[in-house]
């Protein structure tokens, strides 16, 4: 089958459609702007997708349905943008009108000291008041999580959050009021063909379908594959590194499909965190808080599932619990698949069981029996987005006379890989469900880990976070929540 080619990326910039033949594969979207185009509103603090300084907006269609999300411009590619519309702070109001009513509400309430953060603040309460004029405190913290303001304190912008609906109608919102024109214009700009940009050192391809996809990285298996750059950002960002050439995914609706049926969930592997929280929720409610903490919400709109588990870090966040579920994940050579469990592809430190040319393109979730208990702990060193010092995922199944026919528990960060604790699991089975037992198991934790200190977290503290998170497991089975473990109440139970 021939593949018609475009050699340029198209996408709208505020009310300007830009068109780009030459894009290096490393140029950020914060780079783009401030040095190309000189909107320099959108600003630099970390370069590494924590701070939020460099928030903006990015539309897309979804189908027929435009939305728009925030996202970090430090760590998201230019050529990733291709039928895009990307909206910076420049562009909430007119150079001599009224202030937007996000930025009249910043103002109201006395929002912004130094003014640095600010355009990003003002960017991530546009996006949350698009989508929920009339937000609860809690889902405004939740928004601004990818957030950092490091001299006014967030109060001021949490009240500047809940002034915005009085001081404008989000029905009247440029974004809102054109959202049906824009979206006819994105339309347009998706032609169905591949994009490719640059020679081998430089090259850039965004391929045509999931077909396509298959078919290039199987003729250049050494490419670097972008799905959502939460990972691969940092690798340019931060360590300089050269990542071409690259093939980016994100465009691929392919790879964004969901779905359910009578004994679990299907998520394509480019299915964003955002994307899959609501079905996550619904079947998966113990994964609530872990999902919540992922990140900021900029991460959680551009990382990917396939991109956690491709990365292959013993502390990302997904693995355990998707081990402890008994999941399995389809891999991909041209034409060719695989399935085998998750925990399966994670062989050691930096290596997992996939082939040059091989790529994730799915992850298969069965549903939770009803004799199974399950739980997720996150461990940080602060509540919102941070990266684990421990995770721990624990499923345990308790027959009618209250004894283990099976466990399965997990640990991110206590290992090269995720790993799962199978002499604690092997004193669980067959016993009884209950203090004893419990008390006979956590001394297996040190046949299975031997966990090491970094600037995280001590190998001592890993190791009795372990523990007690299988204590706090076990006493929330019995009906006891919200428990803060320590010492004190580990020699207790």
């Amino acid at each position: 089958m021939t593949i018609e080619v475009r050699n340029t990326i198209r996408f709208l910039l505020n009310e300007r459609l830009i068109e780009l033949a030459d894009v290096p594969p490393v140029e950020t979207l914060l780079d783009f702007l401030r040095i190309d185009r000189n909107l320099r509103g959108t600003k630099e603090g970390c370069a590494e997708g924590d701070c939020g300084a460099c928030t903006v907006l990015v539309g897309r269609l979804h189908g027929s349905e435009l939305k728009y999300e925030s996202i970090n411009a430090c760590i998201r590619f230019v050529a990733s943008l291709d039928g895009c519309h990307v909206v910076t702070v420049e562009a909430l109001a007119e150079p001599n009108g009224p202030l937007h009513p996000v930025q009249q509400a910043m103002v109201d309430t006395h929002a912004s000291q130094c003014g640095f953060c600010t355009p990003g603040f003002v960017m991530s309460l546009y996006a949350l008041w698009m989508e929920n004029p009339m937000p609860s405190i809690q889902e405004i913290e939740k928004a601004l999580q990818g957030n950092l303001c490091r001299c006014t304190g967030y109060a001021a912008i949490i009240r500047a959050a809940e002034a915005i609906s009085s001081i404008g109608e989000v029905g009247k919102d440029p974004l809102v009021v054109e959202r049906e024109k824009i979206g006819r214009q994105l339309a347009a700009l998706q032609d169905g063909r591949r994009v490719e940009i640059g020679q081998e050192a430089e090259r850039i391809v965004l391929p045509a379908s999931l077909d396509d996809f298959a078919a290039v990285l199987e003729s250049s298996p050494k490419a670097t594959i972008v799905a959502g750059s939460t990972d691969v950002g940092l690798w340019v960002t931060k360590f300089m590194r050269d990542i071409a050439p690259v093939v980016h995914t994100s465009h691929l609706d392919e790879l964004r499909r969901i779905s359910i049926d009578g004994s679990g969930v299907t998520l394509a592997a480019g299915v964003t965190y955002t994307e899959a929280y609501s079905v996550i929720l619904h079947h998966f409610p113990q994964l609530r808080e872990l999902w919540d903490r992922l990140g900021g919400e900029q991460v959680r709109n551009m990382g990917t599932i396939g991109g956690n588990i491709a990365n292959g870090s013993p502390i990302g966040d997904t693995p355990p619990a998707l081990i402890a579920l008994g999941a399995a994940i389809t891999l991909r050579k041209g034409a060719r698949r695989r399935t085998l469990p998750l925990e399966a592809f994670f062989i050691e430190y930096g290596k997992q069981d996939r082939q040059r040319g091989e790529f994730v393109e799915s992850v298969r979730i069965p549903f939770l029996g009803d004799a199974d208990r399950f739980a997720v702990y996150k461990v940080t060193k602060r509540l919102d987005e941070d990266i684990s010092a421990v995770c721990g995922a624990f499923r345990i199944t308790i027959d009618g006379e209250g004894r283990v026919p099976d466990a399965v528990i997990v640990f991110g960060g206590m290992a090269g890989t995720p790993k799962r604790a199978s002499n604690v699991e092997a004193a669980l089975k067959g016993q009884r469900w209950d203090n004893a037992t419990i008390r006979a198991a956590i001394v297996a934790f040190e046949q299975d880990f031997t966990p090491l200190s970094d600037w995280r977290a001590s190998a001592e503290y890993r190791m009795l976070v372990a523990k007690n998170l299988l204590r706090r497991f076990y006493l929330e089975t019995q009906g006891t929540k919200n428990l803060r473990i320590d010492r004190n109440i580990a020699a207790a139970v």
